[in-house]
């Protein structure tokens, strides 16, 4: 596995930490040229009280299940988070690669795809089979992380077999 993945995923990891989402901490980090544009992570916006501040998630007060009526939630995903954080500063992040604890879901994949994001590297799934629809309609790649070893470990058998036969 390509060290550069590596160390951006276990960014994405310690970038959740900071969520202030009782039900789920995603991190997300955006990189160009193995550079870090931006980081987020799911949490309330600025000046409105977190679920950890009020002692409760509104979604499972209100019995919502994963994967539907994102609207009704105090936090930002941490997609969103990161492309906001990236407009906030005048950063472009048309061509860049985002990497994140997960798959995004179809808002963020929306977002995604208007910010020239290029390819998206997962390590968890997420019930939203729409937003991969999308994303695979726009000509944004997504990739599960785990994934990319099993492209590199097969790329590298290919190779040995070639070696073997000259």
């Amino acid at each position: 596995m390509d060290k550069w993945h590596k160390r951006f995923m276990e960014l994405t990891e310690h970038v959740a930490t900071w969520s202030s989402c009782l039900r789920r901490q995603v991190g997300a980090v955006t990189v160009r040229d193995k550079r870090i544009l931006t980081t987020g992570y799911n949490g309330a916006p600025a000046g409105v009280k977190t679920c950890v501040e009020r002692g409760e998630c509104l979604r499972t007060k209100l019995g919502i299940p994963s994967g539907t009526h994102a609207e009704t939630c105090y936090a930002a995903h941490a997609e969103q988070n990161a492309i906001i954080q990236a407009a906030r500063e005048g950063l472009s992040l048309k061509g860049c690669t985002l990497y994140c604890t997960h798959q995004p879901c179809v808002v963020c994949a929306k977002m995604i795809i208007n910010a020239g994001i290029k390819e998206v590297i997962y390590k968890e799934g997420y019930p939203d089979e729409f937003s991969r629809e999308i994303c695979e309609e726009a000509g944004v790649k997504l990739i599960r992380f785990d994934d990319l070893e099993t492209e590199e470990n097969a790329k590298n058998s290919e190779k040995l077999r070639k070696n073997r036969k000259k």
